[in-house]
């Protein structure tokens, strides 16, 4: 089978599009190959429309959304066929995940709620290809979180026959999969973990008044010094404390709250934002090390 994966994530850069060739009946038997990747970024007033669909969107606001982000996807599709010299009819399916713009994850009994827009039958149109989509509200119906999603086919990918193995996975939001060995009866444990570039990239973004969208190389943050008080203040967070399974967006780990960060610090110059950069870059990878000390390694790295 031939099959594209259309992905947005949640750090709005643009739509990865993926067409893969896929051969074997059974996970073991699998054998796969990338034919051709490539990506269509989000233009700065794509990505301004998704950000106010995150923050302040209306009805007819996310309804115009849908139908164009559908547009979008349907391109990145269309574009990884010609660039493979592959025309559409001989693909059997595109799997698209859509754009994420709001995610509630379970609580307190409470069934979980999300969002992704990105038509499916704009694609199916535009495309003539079968598609299958929206595999976060399937999995909220379930009972699940709705997040991470990757942890089966990390599963089938990455698992080896003698050791444990950690994958981690850093977008706007960061999540990790602990893998056991192969053929071990273990679960999988999949949760995110909390913050990932999402809140560097909207610092930059204000810093530089949009000019820049994320912190090339680093170099902002490793310019800055770090605010230990802040850093303090940020991962004294309930949410970071919270057993998995657990999930997360940029309602908690977004653009809102830098906003808010921002108005309380007043940063004035190169340095403050450099320093505010810094700090959040510390947030990110702090919060990605509990993770792993607190929930991953007392489990252990079993051998078979």
């Amino acid at each position: 089978m031939r099959i594209i994966g259309l992905m947005s994530g949640t750090s709005l850069d643009g739509i990865d599009a993926a067409l893969v060739r896929l051969d074997g009946d059974s996970p073991e038997s699998l054998g796969w190959s990338v034919e051709r990747f490539l990506t269509r970024a989000y233009t700065a007033d794509e990505r301004t429309r998704i950000h106010d669909a995150i923050l302040r969107g209306d009805a007819p606001s996310l309804c115009r959304l849908h139908a164009d982000l559908g547009e979008w996807l349907a391109d990145a599709a269309l574009r990884v066929c010609d660039a493979a010299g592959i025309p559409p009819e001989l693909v059997d399916l595109i799997g698209s995940h859509g754009q994420t713009v709001w995610h509630e994850p379970p609580e307190a009994g409470r069934r979980g709620a999300t969002l992704q827009l990105g038509c499916a039958a704009t694609i199916a149109e535009r495309t003539g290809v079968d598609v299958v989509s929206d595999f976060r509200s399937r999995d909220i119906a379930a009972g699940g979180e709705g997040a991470p999603l990757v942890s089966y086919i990390d599963r089938v990918l990455f698992a080896l026959p003698d050791r444990t193995r950690v994958l981690l996975n850093i977008g706007g939001i960061a999540n990790l999969t602990r893998v056991p060995p192969r053929r071990s009866a273990e679960p999988l444990l999949a949760f995110d973990t909390g913050p990932g570039n999402g809140l560097i990239d909207a610092a930059v973004e204000l810093a530089t008044r949009g000019a820049e969208n994320f912190d090339r190389d680093g170099v902002r943050a490793a310019g800055g010094a770090i605010d230990g008080a802040l850093l303090e203040r940020l991962l004294d967070d309930d949410y970071l404390r919270r057993a998995p399974p657990r999930s997360t967006g940029r309602e908690r780990y977004g653009r809102p709250l830098v906003e808010r960060l921002v108005a309380q610090l007043k940063p004035a110059d190169d340095r403050a934002w450099a320093a505010l950069i810094a700090t959040l870059t510390a947030f990110t990878a702090e919060s990605i090390a509990r993770a792993v000390r607190d929930h991953v390694l007392p489990r252990g790295a079993r051998r078979r």
